[in-house]
């Protein structure tokens, strides 16, 4: 709850602009990743909140370094501490998850990687007052916000903000390659074409989802020479979504910005604490916490399906070489994008729909895992890391494919489907 007092609006954006892009050498690396937990001998049959509970209650004894945390349907969060290298965030992530693991099965529970729940709609099992409020918030805007917080699963890469200066390491180049390279990584690990057991007409479904919520709080801020300030004006004219109380009840005004708030006052003055509170109920695709949080990558199947978008992500921001490439060969996907924000541009939505189907999309992953692949030596990655990523470049970004396909021919596989492949043929 607050414990500072009310601030002005020129300290406030100060502050933004203080926080939101911490330049440096980029040395450090983190990774979230979450899963859909399920029962672990029938996936399709959802888990009771109590058993949930327990599980919850029983995985925080464990000596992780990672955070862990639980979504509002149920799905499993670590957060990793932020790592010195590639090799160190894997490491340690792998530690955690060996742990994780086998305490779930004992308990009959299961974690699936998938962006979205393919077999059930989304159910709420967290009833904090931040998910109570944020649920009552995204109704206004249909069904997805609920889906969205219940249904969706990611790996979040999280990056350096890179130098002050301009260049290949600069954070204005790196943001600008944030939200072009997005696309492409949406694309390549798309893995939820599939909600309630029917295909929904996208390889992700969860990045559908993100597009169709609240633009001022979901959509990439404006373009512009200065990322801090734009940032800064992002996060205060976006509405509130919930103003914490000692009640138990956390609702905010309709329509009410930051902004207003500060000049008003009303219901209460807002303080500091309340800004960085603000901040974390705002899901642009590339979120600024100092360091760059990418948020636009499916979760994705197998026990070490996360390392591969981790690898990739890491050698393409933090290898100048692999990052100047990729730079270069991103850049004219900004025509393609247009002059609408992320994720409601043209460009997001091609990467939604066709995944690597989409031919300048499957031009533009083809040259950046390759960029990838000859950084992770120089990053250090392990051999079994090198090789796991040149598997997945051959099975899937060769062929212009992604694992939503590998979902999408097993469905129509099973509904016998004379049409199975023929599209990535």
């Amino acid at each position: 709850m607050p414990v500072r007092p009310a601030v002005s609006e020129a300290e406030l954006e100060a502050h933004l602009r203080g926080i939101c892009f911490k330049t440096g050498p980029p040395r450090r690396l983190g990774v979230e990743i979450e899963w859909l937990v399920h029962d672990a001998r029938n996936p399709r049959c959802p888990v009771e909140p109590a058993r949930l509970q327990s599980a919850a209650t029983a995985l925080r004894a464990l000596p992780l370094t990672s955070l862990l945390t639980f979504e509002p349907g149920g799905q499993l969060e670590l957060s990793s501490q932020p790592a010195i290298s590639l090799a160190e965030c894997i490491e340690t992530v792998s530690a955690d998850l060996a742990l994780v693991r086998p305490a779930m099965l004992a308990m009959g529970l299961g974690l699936a990687g998938h962006g979205h729940n393919p077999w059930h709609p989304p159910r709420r099992v967290l009833t904090d007052p931040r998910y109570n409020a944020m649920e009552a918030y995204f109704d206004r805007w249909g069904s997805a916000g609920r889906s969205m917080m219940c249904a969706t699963a990611s790996v979040q890469v999280c990056v350096d903000a890179g130098h002050e200066e301009p260049g290949p390491l600069g954070y204005g180049r790196r943001w600008l390659l944030a939200h072009l390279l997005g696309a492409v990584l949406a694309a390549a690990f798309a893995n939820s074409p599939i909600s309630e057991s029917c295909p929904t007409g996208y390889r992700t479904t969860r990045q559908v989802i993100w597009s169709q919520l609240d633009p001022a709080r979901t959509l990439a801020p404006p373009t512009g020479p200065d990322p801090r300030t734009a940032w800064a004006r992002y996060v205060l004219d976006a509405p509130v979504m919930c103003i914490r109380s000692e009640d138990g009840r956390w609702d905010a005004p309709e329509g009410l910005t930051f902004r207003e708030w500060v000049r008003t006052g009303v219901p209460r003055p807002p303080t500091r604490e309340d800004l960085d509170y603000h901040v974390t109920t705002l899901f642009p695709p590339v979120r600024p916490r100092g360091h760059l949080e990418l948020r636009m990558i499916d979760a994705q199947s197998g026990d070490a399906g996360w390392i591969v978008p981790l690898a990739v992500t890491a050698a393409l921001f933090d290898d100048p070489e692999a990052t100047e490439r990729a730079y270069r060969i991103v850049k004219p996907l900004a025509e393609t994008a247009g002059s609408r924000p992320a994720p409601r541009n043209p460009l997001w939505r091609h990467a939604a729909r066709a995944g690597l189907t989409d031919p300048e999309l499957r031009t533009a992953a083809t040259a950046c895992f390759s960029a990838a692949q000859e950084a992770l030596p120089r990053l250090g990655a392990s051999p079994e890391v090198r090789a796991a990523v040149a598997a997945f470049t051959e099975r899937y970004v060769a062929r212009g494919r992604c694992p939503a396909d590998d979902h999408l021919d097993a469905l129509y596989a099973a509904e016998g489907d004379p049409l199975v492949g023929k599209e990535s043929q």
